[in-house]
């Protein structure tokens, strides 16, 4: 149904499957077992503004008490998570972590905007749960994902690998009354965090040894082992099918692209930092570089001839 982030499931996608799991869990433990403790999950910025309730800040933004947000946006985390293979765990989340404390910026910016210039006062308490980021991964999910038309109805109109996926965050976004709030917040904090404006991804982003010691403990129960029953692009294979591996074809080279390209500017880094060991500039150690194809030992004699 969703081919446009590939159909290897969740491997190599430990922290998706968390997000998958866990808050999932959790709304269904809330919403059968333990209605009563729901309070304690209100997204209500009247109490954190007046009652400096700041805790509400956190557990009113992770547990959805909407079973039909908690679908929606399960789908939807299962259909970004082609972002944590392309960035990695730590980069991924460092995304997530980002756009949700920004939004919480952007959620009472948008409350006392409404009310000042439009005299408009919006309910105190907005939808619960972890959706402004799943709203912020519309932005790389839009400016990333190639576009691949599926089919195509009433003239110019046509379905593409993205539309069911567009479709989606519009239901998301259309169900209930002030959920428009966290959506608009969360967008204008993954555009925010996604054009690193303000240099915010420098600040709000996951520390190695955070990231190194979730990886050792946590990362070994999310894991997926690596799917074996993928079908082949071969006789009698569909349309559909061949459509998808292409597009899982094309997310593993940008993968693989993506991290020969790191590896290569990490190696010129290490490169150029032994040149200026040397006593040579910055800039005349990447000028010799560029000139001996990254080669250290022809640079090395370059700058020492000229």
């Amino acid at each position: 149904m969703f081919t446009s982030t590939g159909s290897s499931g969740l491997y190599k996608a430990p922290l998706s499957k968390s997000l998958l799991l866990v808050p999932s869990a959790l709304s269904l433990l809330l919403a059968l077992l333990l209605p009563h403790c729901q309070k304690l999950f209100v997204y209500d910025l009247h109490a954190v503004k007046n009652d400096f309730q700041i805790w509400r800040l956190i557990c009113g933004r992770i547990i959805c008490l909407d079973l039909k947000d908690t679908f929606c946006s399960s789908l939807l985390i299962y259909n970004f998570r082609i972002f944590e293979r392309r960035y990695g765990s730590r980069k991924f989340a460092s995304f997530l972590l980002g756009s949700w404390v920004l939004s919480a910026l952007f959620d009472f910016l948008l409350i006392e905007a409404m009310q000042y210039f439009f005299g408009i006062t919006a309910a105190s308490n907005l939808p619960s749960g972890f959706l402004a980021p799943v709203f912020a991964l519309f932005v790389p999910f839009y400016c990333s994902i190639p576009r691949v038309q599926v089919a195509q109805i009433l003239g110019p109109l046509s379905i593409t690998n993205k539309t069911l996926i567009y479709i989606l965050g519009l239901q998301l976004f259309t169900s209930g009354s002030y959920i428009w709030i966290v959506a608009i917040s969360g967008l204008m904090s993954g555009l925010c965090y996604d054009s690193k404006m303000f240099q915010v991804h420098q600040v709000l982003c996951i520390p190695s040894w955070m990231a190194k010691f979730f990886s050792w403990t946590l990362e070994p129960i999310f894991s997926s082992s690596e799917p074996t029953s993928e079908a082949r692009i071969g006789m009698g294979a569909t349309l559909d099918i061949q459509r998808q591996q292409r597009m899982e074809l094309l997310d593993r080279q940008l993968m693989f692209s993506q991290f020969a390209q790191g590896r290569r500017q990490r190696q010129q880094q290490v490169k150029v930092a032994r040149l200026m060991e040397m006593g040579f500039s910055r800039g005349d150690a990447l000028e010799a570089l560029r000139a001996s194809n990254n080669d250290l030992n022809v640079a090395t004699n370059f700058l020492l001839q000229h």
